[in-house]
């Protein structure tokens, strides 16, 4: 409980400041807070190619959104990227979003996630995603399930960055 107090508080002072160097209105809300994938390394990684401009967007799975009753991602929307421990890093802003099956993802579309040099390691990998996190919110990995592919821009990074 000690942690999540201070986590929260942690993101409040650190929206809190993006506010004020962005020049947003106060009243600003962020979407959600969270980090990348399911792994520390990985949760790490990816956020350390957002940070150098590598990684500019991310896909989900539809159902993921559905099963949690969650409002799909829409164009303007804020959200704080954390490392794995939850410290806040960064804020990105949606640029854009398309839905499209698994099966009609290209390397066009995957290669903007800056995590990938071929589609099929792309789809290799995110075949292991989708499957892992279904285990975990109830849904079932399929070729036409539908993606959530979510480009993004960072509009701020933290002190330390």
């Amino acid at each position: 409980m000690e942690n999540e107090k201070k986590s929260q508080k942690e993101i409040d002072e650190f929206w809190k400041e993006f506010l004020a160097k962005t020049g947003r209105n106060e009243d600003t809300q962020y979407i959600e807070v969270f980090h990348f994938e399911l792994s520390e390394k990985w949760a790490n990684a990816l956020l350390r190619l957002v940070l150098i401009g590598q990684k500019k967007a991310t896909a989900s799975s539809l159902w993921s959104y559905e099963n949690a009753k969650e409002p799909l991602p829409k164009m303007g929307d804020l959200s704080i990227i954390t490392d794995w421990d939850g410290v806040p890093q960064c804020v990105i802003e949606t640029t854009a979003i398309t839905i499209l099956p698994f099966s009609e993802i290209t390397y066009d579309i995957a290669k903007r996630e800056g995590e990938d040099d071929t589609l099929e390691s792309w789809l290799k990998g995110h075949t292991r995603f989708f499957k892992e996190e279904g285990k975990i919110l109830g849904y079932e990995f399929t070729e036409d399930m539908p993606v959530v592919f979510e480009d993004f821009e960072v509009v701020y990074k933290g002190e330390e960055q």
